[in-house]
């Protein structure tokens, strides 16, 4: 089995003075571009928008090339698809119900990829509206254990499609360099070669609890920084000025880069507990089956789950693991020990079976359910359900066993006896 993967690391670039200014005027053109394609494209709520680069390009790309004539022609093309794309994603969101509007374009943020941008190991030669400037990258002296040792300076790494970002406030430029390799990295294909890690996620509490006891994260103190990211944005348009939309720009941005770091700990977590105990899947909640689950006014919570799976996956295939999802029925209710099902079992973060009087924390009680889930799954692949050993999924103290009986019945059977206190919290940059 091969996979692609893709890293993104972000190197300082070092512009000459005397060319910072193409590189900005080369902004404006493509932001131009940009929002040229979805003045066009976006024809909401009248008839539907184009999504389509193709049609987008058949329609204004021979006008756009007139009307910035300097600007390099795949970075018109980019642009479009740029708009395209977005586009693409807010007709996903009034689909679902929620509001949006059209896409506009006012920041630093240029797409290059190998027609427009040269790249090399120690610098990059980016096309403007003035010829091609060249950057070196400042890279750290010992570049060793960082990503730009890991994946910008690593032969087996190949440049795609990256982005030039400009932050105001140091007057530096950076590019985010889009690294990908292939991995022939062997999945686990037979159910007895299977060792799941189940991973449960939490609007409250903790962001993440996996099935061997670890509480990774604090989504409390992620939701606590949204909330005064939210106050602050409203104090900001409220006073409308240019300077408290710039200001508004700049705390957005940091916002992001900061929850965007906090889930890049917290999945690195996940994959090394997965590691620890020789897991060879990772089991998440179907995020489009719970979606409704958390809705109404919970959205950042929506974007945080997904952020964390995605994230979760790009660090499990360097790794070799698989990262699948299950359906999310039950998982909440459902006594890992017995299989007793009564709403009345989970009170809080408090699990109390009243079938078996099995008790433990709630949420790793249903981190245990979502890795019997996929166990079974997997057990349930062979062609036959009782021929060749037995899938496991991995607990606090130990594994269990997913046996024929189960795959048939669906009914926990426990193989192993295991404590039932509530397991050691670990959390993450709280």
């Amino acid at each position: 089995m091969v996979w692609e993967v893709a890293r993104t690391v972000r190197v300082r670039l070092d512009v000459p003075d005397d060319r910072k200014s193409d590189l900005h005027a080369t902004n404006t053109r493509f932001q131009y571009c940009a929002n040229r394609t979805a003045d066009w494209a976006w024809r909401y709520p009248e008839e539907d928008c184009v999504t389509s680069k193709n049609k987008a390009e058949n329609a204004i790309y021979d006008d756009l090339r007139k009307e910035t004539d300097d600007l390099h022609a795949n970075l018109v093309q980019k642009a479009i698809k740029r708009a395209t794309d977005d586009i693409d994603n807010c007709v996903d969101r009034l689909a679902d119900g929620e509001n949006t509007s059209k896409p506009e374009y006012d920041t630093f943020s240029i797409v290059y990829d190998k027609r427009a941008a040269t790249y090399y190991r120690d610098k990059v030669s980016l096309a403007t509206v003035n010829g091609r400037v060249d950057c070196d990258y400042d890279l750290p002296d010992d570049p060793e254990g960082t990503p730009h040792g890991e994946y910008l300076l690593n032969e087996d790494y190949s440049f795609a499609t990256s982005t030039v970002h400009y932050d105001s406030e140091s007057d530096e430029f950076y590019l985010h360099a889009t690294m990908e390799r292939e991995l022939d990295a062997s999945s686990p294909e037979k159910a007895e070669d299977s060792n799941v890690l189940g991973v449960d996620c939490n609007v409250d509490d903790h962001i993440a609890v996996t099935s061997t006891g670890q509480f990774i994260g604090n989504a409390d103190y992620l939701n606590h920084q949204r909330r005064e990211f939210e106050k602050r944005r409203a104090s900001l348009q409220q006073t409308g000025t240019r300077s408290a939309h710039l200001t508004y720009q700049r705390i957005g941005d940091r916002f992001g880069r900061w929850s965007d770091d906090y889930l890049h700990r917290c999945s690195k977590e996940i994959v090394a507990e997965a590691q620890r105990h020789g897991c060879t899947h990772i089991a998440f909640e179907d995020l489009a089956q719970i979606r409704a689950r958390i809705s109404d006014g919970k959205k950042f919570q929506q974007w945080a789950f997904r952020e964390l799976q995605e994230q979760t996956v790009n660090k499990a295939e360097l790794a070799g693991i698989v990262v699948e999802t299950v359906e999310p029925s039950y998982t909440s209710q459902q006594c890992s020990k017995c299989g007793c099902t009564l709403d009345e079992n989970r009170e809080g973060q408090q699990f109390a079976c009243l079938d078996c009087s099995y008790t433990a924390n709630a949420d790793y009680n249903a981190a245990k359910n979502i890795a019997r889930k996929l166990a079974l799954k997997l057990q349930r692949g062979q062609k036959s359900p009782a021929g060749g050993a037995f899938c496991q999924y991995a607990l606090k103290s130990g594994i269990m066993t997913v046996s024929a009986t189960e795959v048939a019945s669906d009914t926990p059977v426990s193989v192993e006896r295991e404590s039932t206190d509530k397991p050691t919290t670990s959390v993450v940059g709280s």
